[in-house]
């Protein structure tokens, strides 16, 4: 029997061999086929079909192949900006492009700034005598943002628009804290800092509200007249100031409301839409299926687009997403990686620097790291400017305080000067289950910060008092980076977000412009005519398998995300919620030090919207028991 079971082993052992061989060389094949990159040779005379599907970002956000392909979910599809910009344009000048199509029907939208540049983007294509359609089965704010710049807007007979404004609700948790005798110890400087107010308030204070209220009021009037000037028949006025009365005298058909108040042209399905595309890009050849028409997709066309690599290199580093410590990113702006990719490009013979930032915020360490290492480049004698995007506020505008010239348009959300700590204690929750923390001390601050047993009164002033330190240290390089006192930096910061016209009123910003404006000026000062310079991006990646992988699982686990009604918003307005509630109670309990972040800017697309409710679950059971 010991020889059998020897021998028994040896066949187990070789079983499990060729398994584990199988399965590397099945996931080597999996990763080899999703890095593929897409085939130019795949671009032809017809459309360029544009599949919106997704957020529109300023940085992709990476993807852990091995990670996602297990949990088998993705988050949504991710478009840079600039690459939709660039496509666009290509197709402008591209004899075999006829006609551009984009489909938004499970678009998700993306901030102000990014949908005015895809917009003007579509413009320049119509300039060129070539149509562009839009079809979707409902139109929201981003959607119209869009559609308004096209040549003909089509949407589903049951489909329909509903134009919001921006704004909402946000969540209190003061009562709740109190109710599981919870401490949340709040350390801040700003009288607007309204980033704390969740933990420390039940509702928004006067303070927030006045200074919340004037920035959605701008960018709404930003957003009316970029698109009744693109769309100059929308009958904007009677959508938004009476909406009730603007469904009703249509029947309730949302469709037919959207066509009569100039929101879309035509009703119809796709077969319907593409039928109409093809009298303008031609039949298509490879297929017969109802309503094709000759297209090239749109990962392809841009493969096929490489943009030029002459004379100078102009660096662009991106600081997108919320600023933390460490590695993490793209899409997430690790101090520490871009710091480092600051640092590698040390060596290039670099004309200068563009810092392009889309950023809320975030650790304030991390922020100086970012900054310290764009010194490093200005130490160089180079030109450096800023170029904001949607949003450049708190950790956002540190950043930017170390550069010749920033950069910003009016829709861009900037200011936020203020800094904050969230400490969580429990020794209220601690006695209220009887376990009571006791100890001997040497000094005011032995075992200190204390989250069971409390914190001492000197830990408690010390602690406010590195906060009031920090704020000052940020003070002085915004006065010292804007030519003010910082008296006068004080009296507009204090946390308070603006638009950027305000901002620009205020000084915080030196003109408008775009990342291609930032651009022109940096070639400007090293003394480069148009064609003598190139920009290059620190540390992009082509898309390959993070796209693949993305599109691959979306399609497998799918969601509804371009719901036509009401009822289908409601279910999309649920999740980002659920992924808010789950941010803010993370802030609270996860690991983080001195905070430069605007909470209350508008949020963008956050991995943490795509938690699920056991991930929800979890942390509440983290705050409770942590």
């Amino acid at each position: 029997m010991s020889f059998v079971g020897k021998v028994w082993k040896i066949l187990v052992g070789v079983k499990d061999g060729l398994v584990m061989i199988f399965m590397l060389l099945f996931f080597v094949a999996l990763f080899s086929l999703l890095s593929a990159s897409p085939n130019p040779g795949q671009v032809r005379d017809g459309a360029l079909y544009i599949d919106m599907s997704g957020f529109v970002v300023e940085e992709r956000s990476s993807v852990d192949p091995i990670a996602t392909l297990l949990s088998g979910q993705a988050p949504p599809i991710e478009h840079q900006a600039r690459d939709l910009v660039r496509a666009l344009d290509a197709a402008a000048s591209d004899d075999r492009i006829k006609a551009v199509v984009m489909d938004l029907t499970t678009f998700l939208g993306g901030g102000q700034v990014h949908m005015q540049e895809v917009g003007e983007a579509m413009d320049r294509v119509r300039k060129a005598d070539k149509p562009v359609f839009t079809y979707a089965l409902a139109y929201s704010d981003d959607h119209m943002h869009l559609a308004a710049h096209a040549s003909e807007v089509w949407a589903d007979p049951f489909g329909g628009a509903m134009i919001s404004g921006p704004g909402g609700s946000n969540l209190y948790y003061a009562d709740l804290l109190d109710r599981l005798k919870i401490n949340a110890r709040i350390y801040r400087i700003g009288t607007f800092k309204a980033a704390v107010e969740p933990y420390s308030r039940n509702s928004m204070s006067d303070e927030a509200r006045e200074n919340i209220g004037a920035l959605y009021g701008a960018l709404w009037e930003e957003w009316q007249a970029n698109v009744s000037k693109a769309r100059p028949g929308a009958d904007l006025e009677q959508v938004t100031k009476d909406p009730v009365a603007w469904i009703e005298d249509n029947g309730g058909d949302m469709a037919k409301a959207a066509l009569a108040a100039g929101l879309v042209d035509k009703l119809g399905d796709r077969v319907e839409f593409g039928n109409r595309v093809a009298e303008v890009a031609g039949e298509d050849d490879w297929s017969k299926a109802p309503g094709s028409y000759a297209k090239s997709d749109f990962a392809p066309f841009l493969a096929d687009i490489a943009s030029a690599k002459k004379g100078k290199a102009i660096a662009v580093v991106t600081v997108a997403g919320t600023i933390v410590d460490g590695e993490a990113g793209p899409g997430t702006a690790g101090g520490t990686r871009i710091a480092k990719l600051l640092d590698d490009a040390l060596s290039d013979d670099l004309a200068g620097l563009v810092v392009r930032v889309n950023s809320p915020g975030g650790s304030v360490l991390a922020s100086e790291e970012i900054l310290r290492a764009i010194e490093r480049h200005q130490a160089k004698d180079i030109p450096v400017a800023v170029s904001f995007a949607n949003v450049a506020a708190s950790g956002g505008y540190w950043v930017a305080t170390s550069s010749d010239r920033i950069f910003a348009q009016p829709e861009t959300i900037t200011g936020s000067i203020g800094v904050f700590a969230v400490l969580p204690t429990f020794e209220n929750a601690a006695g209220e289950i009887g376990v009571n923390a006791d100890g001997f001390r040497t000094t005011p601050l032995s075992g200190q910060p204390d989250l069971i047993g409390g914190l001492t009164p000197e830990v408690d002033t010390i602690l406010q008092a590195s906060i009031a330190n920090t704020y000052n240290r940020f003070l002085a390089r915004v006065a010292e980076a804007r030519g003010k006192s910082t008296a006068d930096v004080d009296t507009i910061a204090q946390g308070g977000v603006w638009d950027g016209g305000s901002a620009r009123q205020l000084g915080l910003i030196d003109q408008f412009g775009g990342l291609d404006d930032a651009l022109a000026w940096v070639a400007g000062k090293a003394n480069l005519e148009e064609g003598d310079w190139h920009p290059v991006f620190l540390g992009e990646q082509a898309a390959n398998y993070n796209s693949l992988i993305r599109q691959l699982l979306s399609a497998e686990t799918a969601q509804p995300t371009g719901g036509a009604d009401l009822f289908a918003r409601a279910a999309i307005n649920r999740e980002l919620m659920l992924g808010r509630l789950a941010g803010d109670i993370e802030r609270l309990t996860g690991t983080r030090g001195i905070q430069a972040y605007c909470l209350e800017c508008p949020a963008e697309y956050d991995t943490s919207a795509s938690r699920s409710s056991s991930d929800l679950i979890e942390i509440f059971r983290a705050v409770i028991t942590k």
